[in-house]
């Protein structure tokens, strides 16, 4: 946890323990799901501070894992490329966002259905009174705003390659959201009653989409590149500690070991003048470097492109 940033670290915190507290109270009676979940708009329940909490509320152990799962390792990346304010607003936005998209969705359904038009519904065999019927919609999870994360990824990194399973191939973060967008369409149309708020996560990635576009086009802090220099250099030193941690335990392969100069020492040989020169070509090289990562991918990267990247994080 030492090393996670700071805005993922408390949202794993407050998504596990709301979770945990959902399961302890429940066999007192106490239905926090009914109490912070979003229900449908027209329902009694319906409040509008269910917009922001229903984001941390889970329907199951497997629910919040796999969000848990996809938040630290997406979260991560995305909050060190944007920072932990525009990261916080981010999440936020998009899950609000996903959340409405959702009510749209079930406000559609009951007029497509005349629902307005009956006071009593069937449900199982018997007469079910139609607000009762109107608060089971109700919509849980961190998913919206976490396929908005799983999007920023595809959008800033879309050459990065990664293993999904059963896939034994890596893919391309693009086209992983690529998938993600054409599934989540099929059973939103295809399977409407699964117990799946589909459109929800269709609705966070829309609201993840529209603000990465605006963030790229009017970038209000930080260089042009849109905080990407940051978030490169933590993604490769995430990657070369993985490389090092496994040249390291196989026992195989090259072992790279470097004690960079200190300034006091560098500028001890050389005057002023040279010294500014010499860290103004390291900056343009750093700066073409991440450009090609931009244009091409981490991959696309040469060994030795590599090695001047992660020395330059570590300073």
């Amino acid at each position: 946890m030492r090393n996670i940033p700071i805005v993922t670290k408390y949202l794993l915190i407050i998504n596990i323990v709301m979770f945990l507290i959902t399961e302890l109270v429940a066999p007192m009676g106490i239905d926090l799901t009914s109490i912070l979940g979003l229900h449908f708009f027209k329902a009694s329940d319906f409040h509008v501070y269910q917009l922001i909490t229903y984001m941390f509320m889970h329907g199951g152990w497997m629910h919040i894992i796999m969000n848990m799962f996809m938040l630290w390792m997406f979260g991560m990346v995305i909050e060190n490329v944007l920072g932990p304010k525009k990261f916080l607003f981010y999440y936020i936005v998009c899950g609000i966002g996903a959340g409405l998209c959702q009510e749209v969705a079930q406000y559609a359904s009951y007029v497509i259905q005349g629902l307005d038009a009956y006071q009593f519904v069937n449900a199982g065999g018997s007469q079910m009174p139609m607000d009762a019927y109107l608060n089971l919609m109700t919509t849980v999870g961190a998913s919206g705003a976490i396929y908005a994360v799983l999007l920023a990824f595809g959008m800033l990194f879309p050459d990065e390659r990664m293993f999904i399973i059963p896939i034994p191939i890596p893919i391309k973060a693009k086209w992983i959201v690529v998938g993600s967008v054409a599934l989540e369409l099929f059973y939103a149309l295809g399977q409407p009653g699964d117990g799946v708020a589909h459109v929800a996560h269709l609705g966070g990635m829309l609201f993840g989409f529209i603000l990465i576009k605006y963030w790229q086009k009017h970038p209000y802090s930080g260089p042009d590149d849109f905080g990407m220099g940051r978030g490169s250099q933590f993604f490769d030193r995430m990657k070369n500690s993985w490389e090092r941690h496994s040249s390291h335990s196989s026992g195989g392969g090259t072992k790279f070991h470097y004690r960079p100069n200190t300034a006091s020492e560098q500028t001890r040989r050389e005057s002023d003048w040279d010294y500014n020169a010499r860290k103004k070509a390291e900056q343009e090289e750093v700066d073409r470097i991440l450009d090609k990562i931009r244009r091409s991918g981490y991959d696309s990267l040469t060994d030795e492109e590599k090695r001047k990247l992660f020395e330059k994080s570590k300073k």
